[in-house]
């Protein structure tokens, strides 16, 4: 259950802060609903209190569970498949989907890395900087730290 005031993660649009609890009439039910407003756009969002692992809000990742994200994110060492980049943005675009951290890290580590060896296509690099920006925003939240001092961190991994 969240409370107003609690951050979130809506996985299709990213963190967002509760707004409100507001109970709505839907075909004639009574319904309560999280008015959850995304972090990145101001979008507003109402979510079903009822249906939310369904749709797979979350809390933020703890502030222990950051190196765990740096260390997915500091793997160099691994396989990307070689196969049209559009099999590719459609596997990370679900990945990216599922809201879940680690996933995300992966999506980013393995578009940087794909980076270095090939031109990203259009798709890929608007993926990489949702990516990113996902990212940075959880971890900043988590850590209780600036934007910038997380994106100053990416930096460093990825040496850009």
């Amino acid at each position: 259950m969240f409370k107003i005031g609690d951050k979130a993660v809506y996985p299709p649009h990213g963190v967002g802060e509760v707004k409100a609890i507001e109970e709505r009439r839907v075909s004639g039910r009574k319904q309560s609903f999280y008015i959850l407003q995304i972090l990145e756009n101001e979008m507003t969002v109402m979510i079903p209190t009822d249906n939310v692992e369904a749709v797979g809000m979350r809390g933020l990742i703890s502030r222990r569970d950051v190196p765990s994200v740096f260390k997915i994110l500091k793997q160099k060492k691994v396989k990307i498949d070689n196969q049209p980049w559009n099999r590719r943005y459609r596997e990370y675009m679900e990945k990216l989907n599922t809201g879940n951290l680690f996933e995300i890290a992966e999506v980013l580590r393995d578009l940087f890395l794909l980076k270095n060896s090939k031109e990203l296509s259009f798709g890929e690099r608007n993926l990489l900087d949702e990516a990113k920006m996902r990212l940075v925003k959880e971890i900043s939240l988590a850590k209780r730290s600036k934007e910038e001092t997380v994106e100053a961190e990416l930096q460093k991994i990825f040496d850009i």
